[in-house]
């Protein structure tokens, strides 16, 4: 016990030894607020406790250290004055806020060598967050109405998330929520989905209209959306076409294997005997019965209707505004229609439960090869669903 007590003493003290290094290197490394983390969380668990007074000492240099270096970047960038560090700026005034606001819940904070509290010097920073907060709002405000000039797509998704920022700082600024839904209605991707043939093979109608179902794969994302069918109204900027080039159905196959099975199984009872082949009797003269076992065996037979279907082609990628192909993509999709049954000859005791359930079906009537190939479609569905989503027109 006394051992153990021992060593949970020395994990603690190489911990906190631990840990205060840690804050130092931060301080040393200029990772002032990694510094101030650390600090608060260890104070956090006891403030007053006297090992962890290096905490309050380290806690009052980093947040020295820290906000002279953001109050010397702030003055550097408006002495700069480019309208491009005006989120900077604001960015900086939120951290010394920030810094403030995390460390008064725990103060007063004693220095127990120097008999003194911590010194904090706090400074209200609203006007100038408010000021700049200003500035940035009408700078992105500007920034993302510039974009609104160009004529690409890209220009309206950067136009958008200048837009989003904006909304998120300064909500219900000016007409930004309209202007967000313009920029995003401009900035969509409209992808055409097409289905080609080229198999020689009569492929069913509803499989077509499976595959070009949308609707039904969940594809679109913010910026793209895809259509089956074409909208005369919109001006598609990429295609994707499905090329099925081959379509292989094999003959209609029946095997046969036999089984054969054996057994013991009770078959009544008979008189047990002695060697001489007398009566043995039980302590009241009555004859011993037991069990009569007997040898059974049956043939079974397992036939096994197999059919199969195999759809190969390739998914093509167009950007429709240079005509060019973008990039091809393999597909492969296979169904396999199997059905087992059985009969026997013999008895059937001999027979486990797997091979009595197969003895009640029958033969059933093999699919079309129409319906061989739609049953191909569910699984071809999943994989170019999978080329879709593995590769975007645009990132």
């Amino acid at each position: 016990m006394e051992k153990q007590l021992l060593f949970i003493l020395s994990f603690l003290i190489f911990t906190s030894c631990s840990s205060v290094k840690s804050t130092q290197e931060a301080i040393n490394n200029g990772n002032y607020d990694g510094a101030i983390n650390i600090a608060l969380e260890n104070l956090k668990k006891n403030k007053t406790k006297k090992g962890n007074q290096p905490y309050v000492i380290m806690l009052e240099q980093a947040f020295v250290k820290a906000n002279s270096k953001d109050l010397a970047q702030i003055n550097f960038l408006k002495k700069d004055n480019n309208p491009e560090s005006i989120e900077i700026i604001y960015g900086l005034y939120a951290n010394l806020k920030n810094r403030q606001e995390i460390i008064k819940p725990l103060l007063p904070l004693a220095i127990l060598d120097e008999d003194r509290d911590a010194d904090f010097k706090f400074v209200n920073y609203d006007n100038e967050i408010i000021a700049t907060k200003n500035q940035l709002s009408d700078h992105l405000y500007q920034k993302a109405k510039e974009l609104f000039n160009s004529n690409n797509k890209l220009d309206y998704r950067t136009a958008y998330t200048e837009l989003e920022y904006l909304e998120k700082i300064n909500p219900n600024y000016k007409d930004v929520r309209s202007l967000m839904e313009i920029a995003h209605q401009n900035g969509l991707d409209f992808v055409i989905v097409s289905m080609k043939n080229e198999s020689e093979k009569i492929i069913p109608k509803k499989l077509e209209e499976d595959l070009l179902n949308f609707d039904t794969y969940g594809l679109n994302d913010f910026w793209t959306v895809y259509h089956g069918r074409k909208n005369r109204e919109i001006t598609y900027d990429f295609s994707l076409e499905l090329n099925l080039r081959n379509i292989s159905i094999s003959p209609e196959q029946v095997k046969e294997k036999e089984i054969i099975k054996e057994s013991q199984v009770k078959d009544g009872l008979k008189y047990l005997l002695d060697e001489n082949g007398k009566n043995i009797l039980d302590n009241e003269g009555n004859k011993v019965q037991v069990d009569k076992m007997v040898n059974i065996r049956c043939y079974l037979y397992q036939f096994t209707q197999l059919k199969t279907a195999k759809v190969v082609g390739r998914v093509k990628y167009i950007d429709l505004t240079s005509l060019q192909l973008i990039e091809t993509y393999p597909i492969e999709s296979e169904f396999i229609f199997e059905h087992i049954y059985a009969n026997y000859k013999g008895d059937k005791r001999a027979l486990n439960k797997s091979y009595l359930d197969l003895v009640v079906l029958k033969v059933v009537p093999f699919p079309t090869n129409e319906q061989m190939v739609y049953d191909t479609g569910e699984d071809l569905k999943e994989r170019l669903k999978y080329i879709i989503n593995q590769n975007k027109f645009r990132n």
